[in-house]
């Protein structure tokens, strides 16, 4: 009988790529993944530490599952195996602690593990020029989205951000390989494909001179994959009027950015090492408006970071309501060890903190339904992804500007994009019909 492992994911869309990964090699290498509630032979726990609550996340996960599984191989790696491996192996019962590097060895290193029967951790620091580890897969498992990891690594070093630490240098996946990659994605049937890195405005900063993103998407182009492409998230500094034209050009790429602000006050932008102002902030987004006014423009926002003062949170809302945005993710300040912002003076008070985030995710609420309001009554391919009720045959799915769509689904069919006329905006989400 083969023996039966399952995956617990926290964390980015870079993680849930590399568990894709892991998934498809583990079935290669003979397991079997189990069911929901099945007790399995091995247990993966690909961490996130990004903030304390994802830590504390991961620490829960990591306990969960030696206590749902009392003889399995726990396997904690990841981003926190990476940085705080000694937290980790504090943990009683966890038989592996691997770092980032080590992601694609995991099938050898699950066995290695099982067959010594002693804790093993295995974790060390990043090193300048290492290049990017291909981890190709075939197919994105459980989803019609897949995502494709082509880019690792941070050298930003904002004063909260643990990342640079957890992830290492730049490091790009080759054009040649990216190709090859989409090319099996689309064979198995994906009708979008997210683009997606740790920091994937620096895509290329690592590769032969004169290859960049922007580069990139149009060797994509010339391609004319059957599928639509969408990007993560990208720096305010690295949407440059090409790429926004670009996007403006071509029905193969989503209409749809995200970029994050994190603050609307330039003296916080200054002490989180941000290297905009808001004066530059707002005519990105008003140029990305114009040129795409059906955009998606999605922001992240951090609330409560040291020394923000109460003008300077008026001065973040003032900011967003300005601004034709379409939806926002809203962080509370989290004080991360080994950060300079650690040892800021100023810190708030948490409670502070928390009515802060929650009159910007309030008024984030405003701008996501005015935002759904002005694609009304227009046509748009909607990717059918699951059943929102399978027994009226009502299909929910995303449009290319990051809609979710209600709409009659005859079929089961998942693997087409669907015309959706827009009709009504119903307790947060759109209402179409097909064309």
């Amino acid at each position: 009988m083969r023996k039966s492992f399952k995956i617990i994911t926290l964390g980015c869309k870079v993680n849930q790529y590399e568990s894709a990964y892991l998934k498809e090699q583990l079935v290669r290498a003979g397991w079997r993944r189990a069911g929901n509630t099945e007790r399995v032979d091995a247990a993966i726990v690909n961490t996130c530490i990004v903030t304390q609550r994802a830590s504390h996340q991961s620490r829960q996960a990591v306990r969960k599952v030696i206590r749902e599984n009392p003889n399995a191989t726990v396997a904690a790696i990841g981003c926190y195996a990476q940085v705080l491996p000694e937290e980790l192996s504090g943990i009683p019962g966890v038989a592996l602690i691997a770092d980032n590097t080590r992601k694609g060895h995991l099938p050898k290193l699950l066995l290695e593990a099982e067959r010594s029967g002693k804790k093993t951790v295995l974790s060390s620091p990043f090193e300048a020029g290492m290049p990017f580890e291909p981890l190709p897969i075939g197919q994105f498992p459980d989803r019609t989205r897949a995502y494709l990891k082509i880019q690792d690594g941070c050298e930003s070093f904002c004063s909260y951000c643990i990342v640079p630490f957890s992830r290492g240098p730049y490091r790009s996946l080759s054009p040649e390989e990216i190709l090859s990659m989409i090319e099996s994605l689309a064979k198995s049937g994906h009708k979008e494909i997210v683009l997606t890195g740790i920091h994937l405005g620096k895509y290329g900063i690592d590769l032969r001179e004169g290859i960049n993103l922007y580069r990139l998407l149009r060797m994509i182009g010339r391609e004319s994959f059957p599928l639509r492409f969408r990007l993560s998230s990208l720096e305010p500094d690295e949407i440059a009027l090409d790429l926004i034209e670009l996007v403006a050009a071509e029905a193969w790429l989503c209409r749809h950015f995200h970029t994050p602000l994190q603050s609307g006050d330039n003296g916080v932008l200054k002490r989180m090492n941000r290297n905009y102002t808001t004066r530059k902030f707002v005519e990105l987004v008003e140029y990305i408006h114009r040129s795409i006014p059906l955009a998606a423009i999605g922001i992240d926002i951090m609330a409560g970071f040291p020394g923000e003062d109460l003008a300077a949170h008026q001065n973040t809302l003032s900011l967003i309501r300005d601004l034709p945005v379409s939806y926002l993710h809203v962080f509370p300040f989290s004080s991360r060890p080994g950060t300079p912002a650690s040892g800021f003076d100023g810190k708030l008070d948490p409670d502070v903190i928390k009515k802060r985030a929650a009159g910007i995710r309030e008024l984030g609420q405003d701008k996501r339904i005015e935002f759904y309001r002005s694609c009304l009554g227009r046509e748009f391919l909607v990717l059918p992804e699951k059943w929102h009720s399978k027994e009226k045959r009502i299909m929910r799915g995303t449009s290319d500007n990051y809609l979710p769509v209600l709409f009659a689904q005859p079929s089961d069919s998942k693997d087409q994009l669907v015309p959706i006329r827009t009709e009504r905006v119903n307790k947060g989400i759109v209402i179409g019909s097909p064309v």
